[in-house]
């Protein structure tokens, strides 16, 4: 179903009361693992404790005093937030009626809400053909409703170039001015060579790449003979889907891409979420708050929860 020319307030307050006041609930009001900032300040210093990272032992302190202390940090709770969002014809893409592109927007708009409501700013960049649409980032509800109602407002096109993702990417580098929380939301169905660019985004920022995706492009059923048009080109080609040979050439060639994806986020460094068509969207953000608890783990040198490892969390080192 098509979200374009729909009321923004209408669908962020469904939002807010289905979404959001859900997780609510299932989070138990702990966003800190989700909006975490970068910063750290020396609050003090304390005898050391049972439990404490020992990473955190001030040595000079401690063989002065001949007891260990460690040091104590206030954490920068601010994060600053930024969406790339490729909206570009292959997005329009879904299955069971719902696209790919609805499911972005739903995404951005929750993720901002959620951040706004805490007091982080969020700006957006928006992909067709090019990028297009640069929403500096700010805070508050009125302005998630602009992102929200920019992104209902922009026309749907069925025919253009090939998307090509280094153009958000760069263009990401050059916008974003200070260390912040980038979510990456494409189908990554691009040129070639986009990895480089969001290794070099990944340098300067905490990326998560959400990508979007249905289960047919995953693999076909049998429904005999079929007419397949190409979302960005408009070339159309006859399919036989009852062809069994054909459909596992499919299926193999969309596990090659699956393989080629995780090693290009794995290659930058970065975290990748799968957002699917078919997936509830409170429980993909609390696959993001799972991922976020872990970036911190890694970071504190603990041990993964065991429930990571399913298919919908790309492991990257």
């Amino acid at each position: 179903m098509s979200t374009q020319a729909r009321d923004p307030e209408k669908i962020l307050l469904r939002l807010e009361w289905t979404v959001i006041r859900r997780l609510d609930g299932l989070l138990h009001g702990d966003y800190r693992s989700l909006f975490r900032g970068f910063g750290v300040d020396l609050a003090d210093l304390r005898e050391y404790q049972f439990h404490d990272d020992v990473r955190h032992i001030d040595w000079n302190v401690t063989a002065r005093l001949q007891t260990p202390y460690v040091r104590v940090y206030n954490e920068d709770r601010d994060v600053t937030a930024w969406f790339l969002l490729d909206l570009s014809p292959s997005v329009s893409f879904g299955s069971e009626q719902v696209e790919k592109r609805s499911v972005a927007i739903e995404f951005v708009t929750v993720l901002a809400r959620l951040l706004s409501r805490h007091g982080n700013p969020v700006g957006a960049l928006f992909y067709g053909d090019r990028v297009d649409t640069v929403i500096p980032a700010r805070g508050g509800r009125r302005h998630v409703l602009h992102i929200l109602g920019r992104m209902l407002s922009r026309p749907e096109r069925r025919r253009s170039a090939a998307t090509n993702l280094t153009d958000l990417l760069q263009t990401g580098r050059q916008v974003i001015p200070r260390r912040s929380l980038v979510f990456v939301v494409s189908d990554f169905i691009s040129t070639p060579g986009w990895e480089e660019s969001l290794a070099l985004l990944a340098r300067r920022h905490e990326i998560v790449a959400v990508r979007l995706c249905d289960p047919l492009e995953m693999e076909l059923p049998d429904l005999g003979l079929l007419v397949f048009q190409d979302s960005e080109s408009g070339d159309l080609e006859w399919v036989d889907t009852g062809d069994r040979g054909f459909r596992k050439r499919f299926a193999a060639a969309a596990g090659r891409r699956e393989d080629a994806l995780r090693s290009a986020f794995g290659d930058a460094g970065v975290d990748a979420l799968e957002l699917s068509t078919t997936d509830d969207l409170v429980d993909a953000i609390l696959r993001f708050a799972d991922l976020r608890k872990r970036r911190r783990q890694l970071a504190a040198g603990g041990s993964l929860p065991q429930h990571l490892g399913g298919s919908h969390v790309v492991p990257v080192a």
